[in-house]
């Protein structure tokens, strides 16, 4: 046979090359990357870390779940997850977070009459503010202590006020003419009668006040919530399993009272579930929530 022609030497050896990367890349790689997943100490994650329960698998140590009935109110029985960004909830396809900062703090309210029509308006949003406020109020009630933060009305919304009137050198308006309560739709009470000699007013849909200056009010709240922080902010990926131990503990009477267990049970369950720090010094303890919840339905089954 006669040497190839340059061009066809170039197609077969990119053919070989082809071949070989496909063997090595395709087979090869896979298999060895899975055959070392299987090795005692790795196997469980690489399989997902999968939890069983009864007999059937109930979830993963590696993503949260909710507990939570039909209408997404909490079942008492059961340690409450973080709250989470990912689709509806703790959904692996939609891993997020909200992408919302410090910084908001203001809502957009809805057009009352889509709301009296029972309808959503689309163009309306909830600020992070606002968000952390109603999920600590919410808290507070579920487990029977104050829900009370910084810059939180009573009602569970940020307490922020636009302040309109003229400015000083530095754009501060020193003399306002109107206040009102950003996040409460009239005909709300404001959370506050006056500012700086104002009678405060609540938001009236329509109106602008987009020139006055946006004050957040910190109110009376202790610097340190009763209601942890992992309590009514999503984490990062929005998967989190689990859950801080004060936020945990905040929930040890709750659960005793709901199975009729003594709280030493409880708290025991939580100190048995709850694991240390990364690698003996980063983070803090924390409890994974649907062992916790297992080993509670395995040891006291509620019985309502």
């Amino acid at each position: 046979m006669g040497t190839l022609p340059g061009w066809l030497r170039q197609h077969v050896a990119a053919l070989r090359a082809l071949l070989v990367f496909t063997v090595i890349c395709g087979a090869l790689y896979p298999l060895v990357i899975t055959a070392v997943a299987q090795l005692p100490g790795l196997k469980d994650k690489a399989n997902g870390s999968l939890v069983s329960a009864n007999g059937k698998g109930v979830g993963s140590s590696l993503i949260g779940q909710n507990f939570t009935d039909k209408d997404g109110n909490p079942l008492k029985q059961y340690f409450q997850s973080r709250p989470s960004s990912a689709g509806d909830g703790y959904d692996p396809t939609s891993t997020s977070a909200s992408n919302l900062g410090p910084e908001d703090t203001v809502d957009t309210l809805p057009d009352p009459a889509l709301v009296k029509a029972g309808k959503e308006d689309e163009n309306a949003k909830t600020s992070l503010l606002s968000t952390v406020c109603t999920r600590s109020k919410a808290i507070g009630e579920l487990e029977g202590v104050s829900g009370a933060r910084p810059y939180c009305t009573p009602s569970g919304v940020g307490a922020v006020l636009s302040v309109l009137g003229p400015r000083d050198a530095a754009g501060v308006v020193s003399k306002p003419t109107r206040v009102i309560s950003l996040n409460e739709a009239c005909p709300a009470t404001p959370f506050l009668a006056t500012y700086k000699g104002v009678k405060v007013e609540c938001n009236t849909y329509g109106e602008d006040y987009s020139t006055g200056q946006v004050v957040p009010v910190r109110g009376q709240a202790p610097a340190r919530p009763v209601v942890p922080a992992d309590a009514v902010t999503a984490s990062g990926s929005g998967l989190d399993p689990h859950i801080s131990v004060e936020y945990a503990k905040l929930q040890v009477n709750r659960i005793a009272q709901t199975r009729s267990i003594p709280v030493g049970q409880v708290t025991a369950l939580i100190d048995k579930h709850t694991t240390g720090r990364a690698a003996g010094f980063m983070g803090e303890p924390s409890v994974i929530v649907l062992e916790l919840n297992i080993d509670l339905d395995k040891t006291a089954p509620y019985k309502g």
